[in-house]
């Protein structure tokens, strides 16, 4: 499991097709926005076929972001194994 959260910063011009654009990648999550300042906080998780790398690269190459600033990194990679006689 690995787990970021970052606060974007988008042209308040173009902060309607962000938003769209934000939907549309994997792994990305819209938790708060602000039209006026063009402030969005999202978080990005690894997931079947995508991983929060290649999620927040194509955030941050984003046409319409200005800014991008990873705030918190959660990795956890045994979360999701189970040990032996444990369930």
């Amino acid at each position: 499991m690995n787990v970021s959260g970052v606060l974007l910063r988008a042209r308040p011009e173009r902060f309607p097709e962000v938003m769209t654009m934000l939907a549309g990648i994997p792994g990305v999550e819209v938790h708060a926005s602000d039209r006026v300042q063009g402030r969005i906080i999202v978080t990005v998780e690894d997931g079947p076929g995508h991983s929060v790398e290649d999620s927040l690269l194509e955030v941050h190459l984003m046409d319409g972001i200005s800014d991008a600033a990873l705030v918190y990194q959660y990795s956890d990679e045994g979360l999701n194994e189970t040990k032996e006689g444990q369930t």
